[in-house]
């Protein structure tokens, strides 16, 4: 089973040491440089040997699994190797000694579908012991016999390449299975299933298979439900599927190595089959990726491996935005720039990624009332956003400093102040006339209640010289205001009476 689930919500090179091993990428960002086994298991071509196959598998199934916090091979990978020989020199002693049927007819060894019928039930036999869903590393399951669609296929792809047999993957919706094939016949094989070969009209699987996987075979007839791939791909999927598993957990970190090294495996995939026809050079990373996008055209669920690098990286961005670390989602952003473009071209999701880190961090700085703050990390950000999004923070920018400032007028040369910045703003086009208006009316309000509150104190005093004088300076700001006309009665029947 394997699916990839997006996470994206827009608000809105790592230097290698040794062979197979990467280390983390500056700032602690997750590597976009492939593993070098991943570029030189990709240089051998179309021409994979079963030995090939198997030693990619469990590559892809240990590849990064130290940063998972599990054991990458124990034993190592060339025990398993050792074992995955043993079982193939085995099945092919045990498909010789079944020679002809009693009736002279081609047995096992002889017939492509029994030799490949048998080939299942001897897996099932000696290796596979438990379906498990996410268990699609080949190296656990020949350890503990758990397996899923992928790992029990790709082992099925091996052992069959083993005895000369010609294997392919085929990616349905949530599922994976092969297909063995001979001349111009074929035959589906479920691997997850002891009857799965040619399960097509065999009851017995189809009395088990749904029960224990939850999923329905899709037969060969139902061709848009399906999608072949080739052998290499199949093998890929063991990436895919632990990409999957990482992300689901929230390891977003952990998931962009793998997919770094599954569009590195896959670089040579082309619609035609015949390859980039041309030498990646391992200190370019940036190529490295981008020769994996644009030549794969593999239909259906199983898809374009750089777009899915592209999801992972955009993935970790997005878990970035929303941990609120806005400069450090910038900064892999930066990063990340030219795996995720391959070099050029423009991506909406990606503006889009950029925009809410910026908006945020904005909003973030204005909220905390650090307005120089936020000024001056805008400005440095301008070459980062659209423009009409840094005219939106602009103005975003300017009310929130602007209403803060009108808030915190205390007295009345403050509030003098505040109106000239209003009038400035408004005049550069950074405050709508309507929001401008708004403050004003704020401060007026604000200075008619000043102008009563220090003629009141005053009066209360019986300073009536200097209550009068509050009062005529703020008839001469506001001459038809009615608390102040009241206020002026009151001071003259008080002044009178004396």
């Amino acid at each position: 089973m394997f699916r990839f689930a997006a996470v994206v919500t827009v608000v809105f090179f790592l230097a290698v040491s040794g062979r197979g091993a990467a280390q983390s990428a500056p700032g602690g960002f997750p590597s976009l440089v492939p593993d070098p086994l991943a570029l030189e298991y990709a240089a051998r071509g179309k021409a994979y040997s079963w030995e090939d196959l198997a030693e990619i598998a469990l590559w892809a199934s240990v590849v990064g699994a130290q940063a998972e916090g599990r054991p990458t091979a124990a034993p190592a990978a060339e025990a398993w190797m050792h074992t995955l020989r043993a079982a193939a020199a085995e099945l092919g002693a045990e498909l010789a000694e079944l020679g002809e049927t009693a009736a002279g007819g081609p047995g096992p060894s002889q017939d492509p579908g029994k030799r490949g019928d048998y080939i299942l039930s001897y897996m099932h036999r000696k290796f596979l012991r438990f379906y498990m869903a996410s268990q699609t590393r080949l190296d656990t399951l020949l350890s503990n016999g758990r397996y899923n669609c992928v790992s029990s296929a790709v082992l099925y792809l091996i052992l069959a390449q083993s005895q000369g047999l010609e294997v392919r993957g085929v990616a349905a919706r949530d599922h994976a299975f092969a297909t063995l094939h001979q001349g111009e016949e074929s035959w589906d094989v479920e691997t997850t299933n002891p009857y799965g070969f040619d399960p097509g009209n065999r009851r017995e699987f189809h009395d088990q298979f749904g029960k224990l996987t939850g999923f329905a075979y899709v037969p060969a007839r139902n061709y848009r439900d399906r999608t072949a791939i080739g052998p290499l791909e199949l093998v890929s999927l063991i990436l895919h599927n632990r990409i999957a598993e990482a992300e689901r957990r929230g390891r977003y970190v952990e998931a962009i190595p793998l997919a770094v090294n599954r569009a590195a495996l896959l670089a040579p995939i082309t619609p035609d089959g015949r390859g980039l026809g041309r030498q990646q050079d391992p200190a370019a990373p940036g190529d490295q990726i981008a020769a994996a996008g644009g030549f794969f055209a593999a239909g259906g669920f199983f898809s374009d491996p750089r777009q899915d690098l592209r999801d992972r990286i955009l993935n970790y961005g997005a878990y970035l935005l929303n941990s609120g670390k806005e400069e450090e989602g910038l900064r892999w952003a930066a990063h990340a720039e030219a795996a995720y473009t391959g070099g050029g071209g423009t991506d909406k999701r990606w503006q889009d990624y950029i925009n809410a880190l910026v908006s945020n961090r904005t909003t973030r700085l204005c909220r905390s009332g650090d307005f120089d703050g936020a000024r001056t990390f805008l400005s440095g950000a301008r070459p980062l956003v659209e423009a009409a999004e840094y005219r939106k923070l602009e103005l975003l920018l300017t009310n929130a400093e602007l209403t803060a400032l009108v808030n915190a007028v205390k007295e009345a040369g403050h509030a003098a102040g505040a109106l000239v910045r209003l009038d400035e703003a408004e005049g550069a086009g950074l405050l709508p006339a309507a929001r401008a208006q708004e403050l004003r009316d704020y401060l007026s309000r604000w200075r008619l209640l000043d102008f009563h509150n220090r003629f009141a104190l005053a009066f209360n005093r019986r300073d009536y010289p200097l209550a009068r004088q509050i009062l005529d300076e703020g008839l001469a700001e506001y001459p038809g205001n009615q608390r102040l006309q009241n206020d002026r009665r009151t001071l003259e029947r008080a002044a009178g009476g004396r």
